[in-house]
């Protein structure tokens, strides 16, 4: 055996190791966010400053989410992240943070109840909990990672590994083109999706068209896990 295979092994122990650091996370996460409730995730930039516009809309979301009876569940850090716990906490609702350490923007911020404050050190793992904890996906402004949470709902929903639950992007003049890019391109260029999956994407400008969206797709469908 060469040096580099020798390497190579010692790497391949070392992953099957992390097997279990990994089902720990899903055990402590499945724990701990069962007892919550019905939430909403907000999804959203978390580089978007308090004087942002974008941020106080979010807050007015996070509120408006908690005076209806959701809890409201964000990725943790600052930013959009931190107006939806923030609003969540003026309508007196849940307010769930899942946290991972990233190198240049994640620090947990203060309007996460305590006992809802989760840490995470892998994506896939903390986007299992995004899912199947969330009634509803809100999506606000945002950059890679949002898209990738976004993309991630719409796939599971439309491959029907999740239950049909409700995609709302907010802001028709931050949206309105990835849209639209959808429709002429993967629709209408490349028939890549189906045109009843453009309903997946419902666009709205307020607070209240978005959570009003969401408490009329309830009128019709029952609050339930989603796998």
């Amino acid at each position: 055996m060469n040096a580099f295979q020798k390497d190579w092994n010692e790497i391949k122990t070392n992953d099957s190791w992390a097997i279990f650091k990994i089902m720990s996370e899903f055990v402590e996460g499945y724990e701990r966010m069962a007892k919550i409730g019905p939430c909403v995730s907000i999804f959203g930039s978390a580089r978007t400053k308090e004087e942002n516009p974008y941020y106080e809309q979010a807050v007015e979301v996070g509120e408006k989410l908690a005076k209806a009876g959701f809890g409201v569940i964000t990725g943790g850090g600052p930013g959009i992240m931190e107006a939806g716990n923030k609003g969540a906490k003026q309508g007196g609702g849940r307010s769930v943070g899942l946290n991972i350490d990233l190198p240049f923007e994640q620090n947990y911020n203060p309007y996460i109840d305590p006992e809802h404050n989760l840490e995470f050190n892998y994506f896939f793992v903390r986007k299992v909990i995004f899912v199947k904890y969330s009634q509803g996906f809100i999506i606000m402004p945002g950059g890679f990672g949002t898209l990738d949470e976004l993309f991630e709902a719409i796939t599971l929903i439309q491959t029907k590994k999740i239950n049909k639950r409700p995609v709302v992007l907010i802001s028709h003049d931050y949206w309105d083109g990835l849209v639209d890019w959808v429709k002429r391109a993967m629709l209408e260029k490349e028939n890549n999706i189906s045109e009843s999956d453009l309903n997946y994407l419902k666009v709205v400008d307020t607070a209240d068209e978005a959570v009003k969206y969401i408490e009329d797709f309830y009128k019709t469908h029952d609050l339930t896990p989603n796998f």
